[in-house]
C-alpha cells in the first residue's frame, strides 16, 4: 500500500514535471506591443513553435492606445509586416461600413509628412485604435500564435539560465514558460534586467558617445514646448510672482537642472495619447477626475494669461471625428518630471504613476473646460470634444496603455548613438532603417538663474536621410544573455532612442529579431553568432528595407 502510495505521489510528480514540459516553445516573446506582435507572427511563418506571453490584456502597445498619427517619417524605409500593417489598415478603411460617424470624403488626406490615405501604395497611416488592435488580433490568430495575457514576469526570480542562456521565465501567476530563444519586446525592459543584461536608464552625457545633443540641455529651444517661445512674457514659478518665499508652483522643480552636455538618470517625460471626438452622439464628457485640484494647474493658468494661443495645436485628426491628442506647449499632456523612477519600479509603483498621470491629464482637460482663468473662447471650443464612447469601451474610453517614451535601453554589441543617425559614422550590418526626426520631449521643469520656470530636453533634430538600424543594438554583449533579442529597449543612446521609439521601427525590428532568432535555433548558435549574410537574405526575402537611396527606394537595398 505503502508503495503503491509512492508510486501515486511519483506519477503524478511526473505528470506534473510533463505539464510544465508541455508549455516549452521554440521562441518565447514577452511583452504586448506592436514590435512583439510581429515578432510572434514572424517566428510563425519561419515555422517555429512560439508563445506571446503579454503582460497587457490588450495588443499592440502605443499602436492601438491612441497613437494612430502614425510618426512615419520616411515611408519608403518601412517595410515588411510594418508595411502590411499599415496595408490592412488601408483595407479596412477601404469599406463603407469603416466609416460611421464620417464620410471618408469629409476626412480629407492629412498625414505627418505624408498622405494619411496612400492609394498608389494601398497604404493607410492615420487610424482609430480599435482598428490597430483589431488587425494585431487578426495577425496572431491567422498565423496561429499561442497568446497569454496578463502575464506578468516574475522580476525577483522569475528568469532562469544555465549559464549565458535563458532556459525559462516564470510570471507572477506562477506559469513557466521555456523556450530555445526569448525575446524582451516590453517598454520597459524589463526581461533583459532580470536575466542580467546590461541597460542604461537616462541621459549619458555629451562626452560618453562624442555626441552633440545628449545630457542636460539648459538654453536650448528646438519645439514650442518651452517658456519664452511664442509667448511675450516670462513666467514667474512662485505662487507670489518674483518672491521666492512664497513657495514654488506645483509642477515646477526648485532643484538645479544639471550643468549643460552632462548626463543624469532622468527620462523624457511620459503621457496618454488621448484619442477624442466632436461628434455628439460618440462623445463623452470631461469630468472632474477623482483627486482634482486646480491648483496643479496654476501655471497653466498664468501660460493663458501671457497670450497662448495653442491649446488645440496637436489635436491630430483621424478618422471618424476623433483625433490623435499629443503634448503641445509649455504645460500640456506631458506630465513633466513625475515619471524618474518608472523605468526601475516595481509594478505596484508603476500603477501609481501611471494613475497620477491619468488624474494630470484628465484634470487638465477638465480645468480648461472649466476654469475661468482659462479664456472663454478656449473653454468653449474644448467643451466641444470627449472621450469616445466607442474606443477603449473596457477603460471609460481612456487609452490603456501609457506612452512610455523611454525606460531601460540595452548596452549591447552595439551601441546606436546620434553620430550613426547623422551619417557621421557607419552603421554594420543593417537590420533595419529608421528616418524620424531625432526627438526627445521635455525632461524637466527648472527655475532658471533669473528667477523665471523654464522646460529643458525637447530636442529636434533633422536628419539628412534614412538611417541604418545595427544588428549588434538587438543583441546583448556576448555572455551576457546568448539566447535573448531586444528589438524594443534597443541598445542606444537617449537621443539615438528619439528617433528610434517610433512604432514603426519597432515593428521592423520585431520582424528582424525573429528572424535572427529563428536563425540562431536553426544553427544551434548564439544569437550573436548569427551569420549577417544569412540574416540580411531572409529579411531582404520578406520585405525588409536595409538601406535607402531615392533611386531604390521600391527595390529594397
Amino acid at each position: 500500500m505503502k508503495t503503491s502510495r509512492i508510486f501515486g505521489w511519483l506519477g503524478a510528480g511526473l505528470l506534473s514535471l510533463a505539464a510544465a514540459q508541455a508549455a516549452d516553445y521554440d521562441v518565447v516573446v514577452y511583452g504586448g506591443t506592436s514590435g512583439a506582435v510581429v515578432a510572434a507572427v514572424q517566428a510563425r511563418i519561419m515555422g517555429k513553435s512560439v508563445v506571446l506571453v503579454s503582460p497587457d490584456k490588450h495588443l499592440g502597445g502605443l499602436s492601438s492606445g491612441g497613437l494612430g498619427w502614425t510618426d512615419t517619417g520616411n515611408k519608403a524605409v518601412i517595410g515588411g509586416l510594418a508595411r502590411n500593417f499599415y496595408h490592412r489598415v488601408w483595407q479596412h478603411y477601404e469599406t463603407d461600413a469603416a466609416w460611421k460617424w464620417q464620410k471618408k470624403a469629409e476626412y480629407g488626406n492629412k498625414g505627418q509628412g505624408t498622405p494619411a490615405i496612400d492609394g498608389s501604395q494601398r497604404t493607410m497611416w492615420i487610424f482609430e485604435p480599435h482598428v490597430a488592435e483589431k488587425v494585431f488580433e487578426d495577425l496572431v490568430r491567422e498565423h496561429g500564435v499561442t497568446v497569454v495575457r496578463d502575464e506578468w514576469l516574475d522580476r525577483a526570480k522569475g528568469v532562469r539560465k544555465t549559464g549565458a542562456r535563458i532556459t525559462a521565465i516564470t510570471t507572477l501567476s506562477g506559469r513557466t514558460y521555456a523556450g530555445k530563444i526569448f525575446l524582451d519586446a516590453t517598454y520597459e525592459g524589463d526581461l533583459l534586467a532580470a536575466a542580467g543584461v546590461s541597460y542604461h536608464v537616462g541621459r549619458e552625457a555629451n562626452r560618453v558617445y562624442g555626441e552633440e545633443h545628449n545630457g542636460v540641455q539648459t538654453g536650448v529651444l528646438h519645439h514650442r514646448h518651452h517658456f519664452g517661445v511664442l509667448l511675450p512674457q516670462k513666467i514667474s514659478p512662485y505662487w507670489v510672482p518674483g518672491d521666492p518665499s512664497s513657495g514654488v508652483l506645483p509642477r515646477v522643480s526648485a532643484a538645479p537642472p544639471g550643468q549643460f552636455g552632462e548626463g543624469d538618470d532622468k527620462v523624457q517625460a511620459y503621457c496618454f495619447r488621448m484619442c477624442l471626438t466632436d461628434h455628439p452622439e460618440n462623445r463623452i464628457p470631461f469630468a472632474k477626475p477623482e483627486g482634482y485640484d486646480p491648483k496643479q494647474y496654476e501655471l497653466l493658468a498664468r501660460i493663458y494669461a501671457a497670450g497662448w494661443k495653442e491649446t488645440f495645436g496637436k489635436f491630430d485628426p483621424i478618422p471618424n471625428h476623433k483625433t490623435d491628442t499629443n503634448n503641445h506647449g509649455p504645460f500640456s499632456t506631458d506630465n513633466i518630471g513625475m515619471n524618474y523612477d518608472y523605468p526601475e519600479a516595481s509594478y505596484e509603483r508603476r500603477r501609481q504613476i501611471i494613475k497620477e498621470h491619468e488624474i494630470y491629464q484628465k484634470g487638465w482637460l477638465y480645468f480648461i473646460t472649466t476654469d475661468p482663468r482659462v479664456p472663454a473662447d478656449v473653454r468653449e471650443k474644448m467643451r466641444q470634444w470627449g472621450l469616445p464612447k466607442d474606443e477603449f469601451k473596457d477603460n471609460g474610453g481612456w487609452p490603456h496603455q501609457i506612452y512610455v517614451r523611454e525606460a531601460r535601453r540595452m548596452v549591447g554589441s552595439f551601441v546606436m548613438t546620434e553620430n550613426e543617425l547623422r551619417k557621421k559614422k557607419p552603421t554594420p550590418d543593417s537590420v533595419g532603417m529608421g528616418s524620424y526626426t531625432i526627438d526627445s520631449h521635455n525632461v524637466q521643469r527648472y527655475i532658471t538663474p533669473e528667477g523665471y520656470v523654464q522646460n529643458e530636453g525637447d530636442i529636434g533634430v533633422g536628419l539628412r536621410a534614412p538611417y541604418e538600424i545595427a544588428y549588434g543594438a538587438l543583441v546583448p554583449k556576448r555572455g551576457q544573455a546568448d539566447n535573448l533579442l531586444v528589438p524594443v529597449c534597443v541598445s542606444s543612446t537617449h537621443i539615438a532612442f528619439g528617433s528610434i521609439r517610433m512604432e514603426p521601427v519597432f515593428m521592423i525590428l520585431g520582424q528582424s529579431a525573429a528572424t535572427a532568432a529563428v536563425l540562431a535555433i536553426d544553427g544551434g548558435l548564439a544569437v550573436q553568432d548569427v551569420p549577417y549574410a544569412k540574416l540580411r537574405e531572409r529579411l531582404l526575402r520578406d520585405g525588409q528595407i536595409l538601406h535607402y537611396t531615392a533611386a531604390a527606394a521600391k527595390g529594397g537595398e
